[in-house]
């Protein structure tokens, strides 16, 4: 299958580009911070063999505007709902990775009726740990800093090391010819005052700050499946063990030899692990008597940590539901 041709279309003013391949059940794919769509080509041709693969650039990456605009995981969330709205898709199985993972979440999150099942790959929100050059993002002089490397004798240099570093095989450099990608699009003034914005809204000096684990207990009726690269060092494989004590019934695979970037690492395992999730889950559908029930109820009052030789601790209760008074 040859890459699929980019196409744009205008929502709110701004142009957005994306790519549209195969058919069948709709999966949405959202990149990473300062990615675009394709970071998903190595896995794109077997996810096209039974679905409609929609891979757009979020807004301030890729071929996309980069407005000075909402930023926000919630305004990305609303930005893709509008984009699959123009496009004619009513529900789609919605895929993350990284930061496109929190806007993953906040998407079904916001959008439960639009949402079939939700695939979180090497996610953010699951976990305060993140890459120290993440929270360089946040700290002054980043933007200037960047625009010195991404000159134009300096930035060949960098990235064609970077990129030469890649091919070197090594759990420390298999992620290093995607950072020279992103390097690259900080070319942009705009690409780079919108990674800024990005990441100002989701880390601080002490982490990531978005988090699902408030809300997870609403993914009860909503498939989900985790995929982690095992030598992650950007986002820590543990977020994945996290993941499957905030949501018990999700699946959870990692990859072994693979990094921040599972789908690229081992395309075809990953479109494996992707087709068989979907193939062997129910759609969700959305209830909204069964919404109000789970924000009645509430998450589960957390266990108390058991002392060594006490008794296995039983299931944590519900809160007690909201009685109304007379």
């Amino acid at each position: 299958m040859s890459d699929p041709q980019l196409q744009h279309v205008e929502v709110h003013g701004h142009r957005r580009a994306f790519v549209v391949a195969g058919s069948g059940p709709a999966l949405l794919l959202l990149h990473g911070l300062g990615c675009d769509h394709t970071t998903w080509l190595p896995a794109l041709a077997g996810l096209a063999e039974r679905h409609t693969v929609i891979a757009p650039d979020l807004l301030g990456h890729g071929r996309s505007d980069k407005p000075r605009a909402d930023y926000s995981v919630g305004g990305y969330a609303n930005g893709m709902r509008d984009l699959l709205t123009v496009l004619g898709v009513d529900r789609v199985t919605v895929v993350g990775h990284s930061f496109g993972g929190g806007v993953a979440m906040q998407f079904a999150y916001q959008f439960p009726e639009r949402t079939e099942r939700l695939v979180l790959v090497a996610s953010g929100g699951l976990g305060p740990e993140v890459s120290p050059l993440l929270r360089a993002v946040t700290m002054p002089g980043f933007h200037e800093a960047m625009g010195v490397v991404t000159a134009p004798g300096v930035r060949h240099a960098v990235v064609g090391g970077l990129r030469a570093l890649g091919r070197v095989p090594g759990r420390r450099t298999r992620d290093l010819g995607e950072v020279a990608d992103i390097v690259e699009s900080f070319r942009d003034p705009r690409a780079r005052a919108a990674i800024r914005h990005v990441v100002r809204g989701v880390v601080d000096r002490r982490g990531q700050i978005i988090t699902m684990a408030d809300r997870a207990y609403l993914t009860e009726s909503l498939p989900m499946c985790v995929v982690w690269g095992r030598d992650d060092d950007v986002i820590p494989v543990t977020h994945a063990e996290n993941a499957a004590r905030l949501a018990p019934g999700a699946r959870v695979e990692v990859l072994d030899d693979s990094g921040h970037f599972p789908h690229k690492d081992h395309p075809d395992r990953f479109a494996a692990v992707i087709e068989d999730f979907v193939a062997t889950t129910e759609p969700a559908r959305h209830s909204g008597a069964r919404w109000r029930r789970h924000l009645l109820d509430g998450p589960p009052v957390p266990a108390v940590q058991a002392e060594a030789g006490d008794p296995p601790a039983q299931p944590a209760p519900r809160r007690p539901r909201l009685v109304r008074g007379a």
